[in-house]
């Protein structure tokens, strides 16, 4: 296993942000692979240091999208071999398919910043410095999914009650958005204008608001929590 870490992006502007940061500071090199621009069949599940399934737009049980198989098998190959891997919102619904629980379109769509409630297992998981106590969260998804069997519950909000979950030492599965940096996020409300339009009660200039309210102690809190995750699975 080398240095690199993979990053499979769907969308341009949502990138590891504040953790790639925490990357770079640790010698680790990113790379990202563009779904839809690369060929994710070609990739090597067990090469890179850490995988990061990234957060998009689309759906993992849509088959109109013949990349879903071909990252589907990349998780599943990764979480059989034991090495760490990372899912943010869309890549944490990868995971939980790829565990065999069921994904599927959410009661109601959260967008926007609420903050986190932790189990009791999540005060004592790196998750502890994403209180809600200490920090805001943005929410960005339609989409949910059952806990999979064996799961570590970690956090959960009002509207989406499986936010994060760990299972066994080497996976993190994040519903949430903590890799959000402030001063990246205007590219989000153009990304998704749309969407934002189309949900009753969203405004990109309340969203705008809020990051500019909580970001930075968000980056702050999340620069720590990733962190100690990557010290738990020795990178």
């Amino acid at each position: 296993m080398n240095a690199e870490v993979v990053a499979i992006r769907h969308v341009h502007f949502e990138d590891l942000g504040n953790f790639e940061q925490v990357l770079g500071e640790r010698g680790r090199r990113v790379r990202y692979v563009d779904v839809g621009a690369s060929r994710i069949e070609a990739l090597d599940a067990l090469k890179p240091a850490l995988l990061v399934v990234l957060g998009g737009p689309v759906s993992v049980y849509d088959d109109r999208y013949p990349t879903n198989a071909s990252i589907a098998t990349l998780v599943e190959r990764r979480i059989d071999a034991g090495l760490p891997i990372l899912g943010i919102c869309l890549g944490a619904q990868f995971i939980a398919q790829a565990l065999g629980a069921r994904v599927y379109p959410a009661a109601s769509k959260e967008l926007g910043w609420s903050p986190l409630t932790l189990t009791d297992a999540g005060r004592a998981s790196p998750l502890r410095h994403l209180d809600g106590a200490a920090t805001s969260m943005l929410h960005w998804h339609g989409d949910t999914f059952d806990l999979p069997g064996g799961a570590i519950h970690l956090a959960s909000t009002p509207a989406c009650r499986n936010q994060a979950f760990a299972w066994g030492q080497h996976v993190l599965a994040l519903q949430c958005h903590p890799e959000i940096r402030a001063d990246r996020f205007e590219p989000w409300l153009i990304g998704h204008a749309g969407e934002i339009a189309g949900m009753p009660g969203a405004d990109a200039r309340q969203l705008r608001d809020d990051t500019q309210r909580h970001g930075s102690a968000l980056e702050a809190a999340a620069h720590r929590m990733f962190g100690e995750w990557l010290d738990s699975v020795g990178l």
